[in-house]
């Protein structure tokens, strides 16, 4: 038979491994709730930009200092002749932002020169290409290649990280597989491009393809979900505490 003293100390053990899970499943339903607001102001924030009147384009002196947190997504006007250099395509299997591109595709990224010479990488737009065909995408991007300026309007972008799981880029096809357009620069010779590039909205070519459009904001929202989640843990365990002690205070 276990000793007063052994089970009294066994007792107090259990009951403080018990508080903190169930501290650790309310903080961590606390933090959900946090984390929602947060989402939420996001939102609130992404939508502001897309929903506002084109800006200008900022000034090349001003690059450095544009961030994805203050800067993404903001519509902006700009001027450039699209060059006649390679283009990348970039494998998408469908768009958070673009309602209309639900299959699995391409995006055509190509430099295009700003009055004052400096070189912008364009989004212009998706091309229906499962099978990821050069030469399908060399003819979309080559109704594009005028020599003449064109008006453009889109959203400031930045570039996207690799993931652990993201194949790697295949240089001889000019394909990649998340949108880095200063990797694409560096391997396809567009020498110095500005840090970010342009999803462009429009105009859209004749014949529809490569195929621009307007950006919505999808952010997915679980986070009450989850909160609600942790929070009954958290009252399950402190249920399961009480029923315990009141069973010990009996015996």
């Amino acid at each position: 038979m276990m000793p007063a003293t052994g089970r009294r100390r066994g007792n107090a053990g259990f009951v403080a491994f018990t508080l903190a899970m169930l501290a650790l499943f309310a903080s961590l339903g606390v933090w959900q709730l946090q984390r929602r607001v947060e989402k939420h102001a996001l939102i609130a924030a992404l939508t502001e930009r897309l929903a506002a009147a084109p800006g200008s384009l900022p000034q090349p002196s001003q690059w450095r200092t544009l961030t994805p947190a203050r800067d993404e997504f903001r519509r902006v006007g700009l001027t450039a002749i699209y060059q006649p250099l390679a283009d990348a395509m970039v494998y998408s299997s469908g768009s958070a932002v673009r309602e209309d591109v639900a299959s699995p595709g391409t995006w055509a990224f190509l430099p295009a020169r700003l009055p004052g010479g400096e070189i912008i990488v364009i989004n212009a737009g998706f091309v229906p290409n499962p099978m990821q065909d050069r030469g399908q995408e060399d003819r979309a991007v080559a109704r594009l290649i005028t020599g003449e300026p064109a008006m453009l309007t889109g959203y400031i972008r930045f570039p996207e990280p690799a993931g652990l799981l993201t194949p790697t880029e295949n240089t001889a096809r000019r394909l990649w597989f998340t949108r880095d357009h200063l990797a694409m620069a560096r391997a396809l010779g567009w020498g110095e491009v500005a840090p970010f590039y342009v999803d462009l909205e429009l105009p859209v070519p004749a014949g529809g393809i490569p195929k621009p459009g307007a950006l919505e904001v999808h952010l997915k929202d679980d986070h009450l979900q989850y909160a609600i989640t942790w929070f009954g843990l958290a009252a399950a365990v402190a249920i399961a505490l009480v029923v315990w002690l009141r069973g010990q205070w009996r015996g």
